[in-house]
């Protein structure tokens, strides 16, 4: 797996990375970089953003310059394309910048160094640039941020032949020694005895046994549980996806990998909470076993689901779940999932919508997802929908017909699952279509950065 990121050493030589805005370019041509002056110009540097050039001096380079565009410049993490393109030296950033920005500078850089590399070892890679750590930075909590994104994206960029069920347990694990975490698994028609049916009903038509995960970390503080939705692999069963459907199946996994991403930030940085995280880890496959449409399961929680599209088998798993992390009593609970299609329309791939009742929780999200660089949008729980999800025959339904509201609805399920008013869902997508600064084309985690800024107000840390 990618190793964890680093900043340049505090005392290495390094050249300056000129930080400068469209509107202070005119500004900047008159003080520190009246010598490129005319370099620049003739090379038809605008400073938009992310528009980058060397810069000569007597010994050979001097430098280099990056543009972060105007007010409305579209996208984060502009400088993160310096990443790629400046040679394998020690940088530091030049430029007024507030905290935000240099902030915002800092973790990008690092987000950008993220590769994964695990199935071309024999191919050398470009040496990347490294970064002084900017004055007045939490260098920590950059370094466990950009840790746990590159463990979710490892997760999530694995093939599902190297990352079933037993290989997220392995991950998981490994991820609780680390910290010294107690970690435990439910394996098999081990979850038919402890009362997980519907975990074991998706996944046990796979050759790869299903499994609960369960691991608890610290003594003291308030309570939090994370649930992430741990499908390593979604054929669709019995209702069958097509082929070019199941092409971006591996990061069905993106749930799990991302709640174990930002438990990894939790740990390291050894914030005073008593964490735990489930994840039920399954591969949705087709086999005589398998679960089949019009079949009517009992949950956990004692209430009847009947199953209208085999293909919507992450609500499934997470109930169990989510009715399990309900258990203990006074925890704040957070279920994350690439859940829904229907979350990808309503807002595209570069968004987290999320669901919670609780103004202040929502409120906490919000102001973490803006220091976190990581943007959501908030969905309603909306009530008036509850009746979508009855089928008559059964209490709930898995698949509503109609096609309306598909991720309202969905949470709307787990919530019916849920018995703390401190519940939050988010439905990610876990995937990033195309490069994008910080972001490359793969695997990523979405809401992770935004809940642990939201936990000190959210926990009163």
């Amino acid at each position: 797996m990618t190793a964890a990121p680093a900043f340049s050493p505090a005392d290495a030589d390094s050249l300056p990375l000129h930080v400068v805005p469209a509107a202070a370019l005119a500004e900047w041509y008159g003080g520190a970089g009246a010598d490129w002056a005319g370099f620049l110009a003739a090379s038809g540097f605008e400073a938009a953003s992310g528009d980058l050039r060397l810069l000569p001096g007597p010994d050979g380079l001097a430098g280099a310059v990056i543009g972060t565009g105007g007010t409305r410049t579209r996208g984060r993490f502009a400088l993160a394309k310096a990443v790629g393109a400046l040679p394998a030296r020690d940088w530091h950033l030049a430029g007024r910048m507030t905290e935000q920005e240099a902030k915002e500078a800092a973790l990008g850089w690092l987000l950008a160094s993220y590769r994964f590399d695990r199935y071309r070892p024999t191919k050398p890679e470009k040496p990347l640039p490294r970064l002084k750590l900017p004055d007045g930075l939490d260098g920590e909590t950059l370094l466990a941020m950009a840790e746990g994104e590159y463990l979710t994206r490892d997760l999530i960029n694995t093939p599902a032949n190297h990352l079933g069920p037993a290989e997220l347990q392995e991950a998981f694990f490994a991820l609780a020694r680390r910290f010294g975490a107690e970690a435990s698994a439910i394996v098999g028609d081990d979850l038919v005895t402890q009362n997980f049916p519907m975990i074991h009903a998706v996944g046990c038509a796979s050759a790869r046994a299903p499994r609960l995960l369960d691991l608890r970390w610290g003594s003291d503080g308030p309570a939090l549980t994370l649930v992430g939705k741990g499908v390593c692999f979604d054929t669709g069963g019995l209702d069958l996806k097509p082929s070019s459907g199941m092409l971006l199946m591996k990061k069905d996994v993106g749930g799990a990998a991302t709640v174990m991403g930002l438990a990894l930030m939790i740990m390291r940085l050894g914030l005073p909470l008593r964490l735990r995280v489930l994840v039920p880890a399954v591969e949705n496959a087709v086999s005589g076993s398998a679960m089949r449409p019009r079949d009517i399961l009992t949950s956990r929680r004692g209430l009847t689901v009947e199953i209208n599209n085999t293909d919507a088998e992450g609500r499934l798993i997470l109930a169990d779940a989510l009715t399990y992390a309900c258990e203990e009593e006074d925890t704040t609970v957070i279920s994350m999932a690439t859940l829904t299609g229907a979350a990808r329309v309503a807002v595209g791939p570069d968004l987290a919508p999320y669901f919670a009742d609780d103004p202040a929780m929502a409120a906490a999200i919000e102001a973490g997802a803006v220091a976190g660089f990581d943007p959501v949008w908030r969905l309603p729980f909306w009530d008036a929908y509850e009746s979508m999800l009855e089928p008559g025959i059964a209490d709930l339904d898995n698949a509503p017909s109609g096609g309306f509201a598909g991720a309202i609805t969905a949470a709307l399920f787990l919530r019916r699952f849920v018995t703390t008013p401190r519940y939050a869902h988010f439905d990610i997508y876990g995937h990033v279509p195309a490069d994008l600064p910080g972001r490359p084309k793969g695997g990523a985690g979405q809401g992770a950065r935004a809940v642990l800024h939201a936990l000190p107000e959210l926990l009163g840390l």
